[in-house]
């Protein structure tokens, strides 16, 4: 059986969930979506969840934390990254004005990665993203040993956008939706974790 390591570059597949319309895909699970990219010979050693919180925005703040806590429920290990303050002038009429740029994901995961080949952690990583910016991360743990396998999995509709990182294959909505996480879940200390009312299937 060769062991296998899924890295999901988070803000990159949320975007690409939030261009198709419909919320309820944001509450995905990533150990059963990744358990459905893996081959008959293969298992799943770890999930790698890499996103940053926007603090912010509460509403939004919310529900990447019940997000998170869902995802740890179901074995996914979160690697939080951070927001940079930006200060940016108006193309128009030049006013100041403060935005946030999401900082560190990229490193993290080119750390995680480079870091698990060199432990010998897999025989084969997938990465979740449509970046290009990872090209040479995978490039240099490709190259640290040549018995590995590194794949590039898209987002859904990003294919065309990482044919730099030749990916293997684009997730297909339908795989999406078939990887929900539960509702609920019950937390350790007696804490739990419900859906946020935004991620609940609109009824027909």
């Amino acid at each position: 059986m060769r062991d296998v390591i899924v890295y999901v570059d988070g803000f990159n597949l949320y975007h690409a969930l939030d261009e198709l319309g419909d919320d309820s895909l944001k509450w995905l699970c990533l150990r059963r979506l990744s358990e459905g990219l893996i081959g008959p010979r293969e298992r799943l050693k770890q999930v790698k969840y890499f996103s940053a919180y926007a603090t912010w925005i509460p509403g939004a703040y919310g529900r990447h934390r019940a997000y998170v806590s869902a995802l740890g429920a179901e074995g996914v290990k979160f690697i939080p990254g951070k927001f940079k303050k930006k200060y940016l002038k108006c193309k128009k009429c030049r006013a100041p004005y403060q935005t946030y740029e999401e900082k560190e994901t990229d490193v993290n995961i080119a750390i995680h990665l480079i870091r698990d080949t060199f432990e010998d952690s897999f025989d084969r990583a997938i990465v979740i993203s449509a970046d290009t910016d990872m090209r040479p991360a995978i490039e240099m743990a490709r190259n640290i040993n040549g018995t590995k396998s590194i794949d590039i999995v898209t987002p859904p509709k990003r294919f065309s956008r990482a044919r730099s990182l030749n990916p293997l294959l684009q997730i297909s909505t339908g795989k999406i939706r078939a990887a929900r996480l539960n509702d609920h879940y019950e937390l350790e200390g007696g804490k739990s974790v419900t859906i946020p009312e935004n991620y609940k299937p609109v009824s027909s």
